[in-house]
């Protein structure tokens, strides 16, 4: 503990409020004893340390050789794919598999996917863990012509089944599906409703249905959001945009074009509306026919088009 009268000395002046004007004593070359500079107080780095300090977190030399430094690079990314490899979900097309593994061993999808398992431990969860990845196991990645993004899949029993506004054999196609249906019969020749709501006929062809979030907790929309589904769908999209041409974007909804925004309009086409809802439908997607000009895109850039009727 400092004593008053020694604290006293740090602070009070000089006798008679004199400045000690005495000279520093001299500090030999390449003694290894800093100098202290008369108005700073601060010790005078010497060049080494200043160099350093210059340059921070800069070895002055590896102790390993290029050969070294190479091998554990190579070693690092073959332990994450091997990572990636054990944690590849059930259900994931090869295809897919193939460009998407560098996304398994990322820690937000591992986190993502002990996420979904502890909340099938509690809860019912949709869809199902063997259709949560449906849409890889529709069409290669290089065979897809069109994307349609949703937000989340239907929270309500045998419903979901992977595709975005799809759902199964025999449940009753939902408000937004029925609005769909109807634009088709106004845009495409000889459509009939098909008496059903499953859109894997459409998949199959190359119609991505791709929700940005892929699980749901049994009738609570959105309760699996901001867990990590959207940086793994955006991904999807990403690679998509990058590597491929002449696809053709369907948006609807202010969330799929803020989920679209990054696509490069150069290179693919963009159609955009309202979303087929009831809140929205009347506000721009009934008449917009995207289906029919869905085609016309396909057919310019020298691909086979979509038969809308084929469900």
């Amino acid at each position: 503990m400092i004593g008053q009268k020694t604290l006293y000395s740090f602070f009070s002046p000089s006798p008679a409020g004199k400045r000690n004007t005495r000279s520093p004593e001299p500090v030999a070359p390449g003694s290894g004893v800093a100098a202290v500079t008369e108005e700073s107080g601060e010790a005078a780095a010497s060049p080494a340390k200043k160099a350093r300090e210059e340059q921070p977190g800069t070895p002055l030399s590896s102790p390993l050789s290029p050969e070294q430094l190479d091998r554990i690079q190579r070693n690092k990314a073959a332990a994450l794919l091997r990572l990636a490899a054990r944690n590849v979900p059930a259900g994931f097309g090869e295809s897919w598999k193939k460009h998407l593994n560098a996304e398994f061993g990322k820690p937000y999808f591992i986190k993502l996917m002990g996420f979904v398992a502890e909340e099938r431990k509690h809860h019912t969860v949709y869809p199902p863990p063997d259709q949560v990845f449906t849409w890889t196991q529709m069409c290669d990645i290089r065979d897809v012509k069109v994307v349609i993004l949703g937000q989340d899949p239907y929270h309500g029993p045998n419903q979901a089944h992977g595709l975005c506004f799809s759902v199964q054999r025999p449940v009753p196609p939902p408000p937004s599906l029925e609005n769909i249906y109807k634009e088709l019969s106004t845009d495409i020749d000889g459509f009939v409703h098909p008496g059903h709501g499953d859109l894997s006929g459409w998949a199959k062809q190359g119609v991505l249905l791709l929700n940005a979030v892929l699980t749901v907790r049994a009738h609570q929309a959105n309760s699996h959001k901001e867990r990590g589904w959207e940086q793994f769908t955006d991904a999807v999209v990403s690679w998509l945009n990058q590597n491929l041409k002449g696809l053709v974007f369907l948006l609807w909804g202010s969330y799929a074009q803020k989920k679209g925004s990054a696509i490069d309009r150069k290179r693919h086409h963009i159609l955009q509306t309202a979303h087929p809802s009831p809140l929205s439908v009347y506000r721009g997607f009934f008449g917009c026919r995207h289906f029919s000009k869905a085609n016309e895109l396909l057919q310019k850039s020298g691909k086979k088009p979509i038969n809308w009727k084929e469900l």
